[in-house]
């Protein structure tokens, strides 16, 4: 059950909310976790279920991969983006792409929760459960809006770490990424963050 942040006189407020979250993503040098994402298509029964693994790293290092069911791999590092698909690999400067670098800001900034304070993009409302804090954010500039009606993020109270992302896009498609065995502020290899 979904209340109101301020309905509980033990209840924090969203500014609250949002230090507690950003205090925890300041902490965090570096994250690991595997993920399951579930892709909803309005047009398809099935869902689409998908596995991977995320890794990051400050200042600017992600590394998303796919396992299963195919193989694909999305790294940031720094303002090089690298594509892996199959034998394929594509380099992309976040700088030469304006939507390209929104996106990867985004990605990056989802991750850890650091959406939340960027009142330019997005306007901000979170609500809260007995073990959650729910985040909705709704796109405030143009290219965003194209894409998402919506994202969701869930927090998890104990650890103020994202658990769940919620992508709602305009066409009704959605998809969900639940992050699970997250592990913080572990030594990462250098060579996580580069195509092999």
């Amino acid at each position: 059950m979904l209340c109101s942040l301020g309905a509980g006189a033990q209840e924090l407020s969203q500014e609250e909310v949002v230090q507690r979250i950003s205090k925890a993503a300041q902490l965090t040098k570096s994250l690991q976790c595997e993920f399951v994402q579930t892709k909803e298509m309005k047009l398809l029964s099935d869902k689409m279920v998908s596995c991977g693994k995320l890794y990051y790293q400050q200042p600017q290092k992600m590394r998303w991969e796919y396992t299963s069911p195919y193989r694909y791999t999305f790294i940031v590092n720094g303002s090089e983006v690298t594509i892996r698909k199959d034998q394929r690999t594509d380099k992309i400067s976040v700088n030469d792409s304006k939507v390209f670098k929104e996106i990867t800001r985004i990605m990056m900034n989802c991750v850890l929760g650091k959406a939340l304070s960027d009142n330019r993009s997005f306007k901000t409302s979170i609500a809260s459960t007995s073990s959650e804090w729910v985040a909705t954010m709704v796109p405030q500039n143009s290219e965003m809006k194209k894409m998402f009606k919506a994202i969701t993020l869930y927090f998890d109270k104990l650890s103020s770490m994202v658990s769940k992302v919620v992508l709602s896009e305009q066409n009704g498609d959605s998809t969900m990424i639940e992050m699970k065995e997250v592990k913080t502020n572990v030594p990462l290899a250098s060579t996580i963050f580069t195509v092999d």
